[in-house]
């Protein structure tokens, strides 16, 4: 099983699928929040917040999303997902100690 060190995973900050769906989806297709927002069936400002990384793309979101930009779901939850971990890697965690190790 392959080992990410801290120092690998804090090499780079993954985007926030917010900013992915901004970048590579609205723009190019010229489409407004609140006409992106009235597809999903969400409040523009419920889209607003994700675009401006203040909320997260739930596993709801995922689904609207891939319905309505012709996707995959598992593409905006593993943007998630990455940008949570990477997010968490930089926080200051508890040392904690392995299990294997006390065996």
């Amino acid at each position: 099983m392959a080992t990410i060190t801290k120092a690998a995973a804090a090499m780079h900050s993954p985007s926030h699928p917010g900013e992915i769906l901004l970048e590579m989806y609205l723009k190019p297709m010229r489409v407004t929040i609140t006409e992106a927002a009235k597809a999903l069936g969400v409040t523009s400002k419920h889209l607003s917040g994700i675009i401006n990384g203040r909320a997260r793309v739930t596993a709801d979101m995922a689904l609207r999303l891939a319905a309505v930009f012709e996707t995959e779901a598992e593409l905006w939850a593993n943007l998630q997902t990455q940008h949570d971990l990477w997010t968490a890697r930089q926080e200051d965690a508890p040392k904690l100690k392995s299990l294997r190790q006390a065996a």
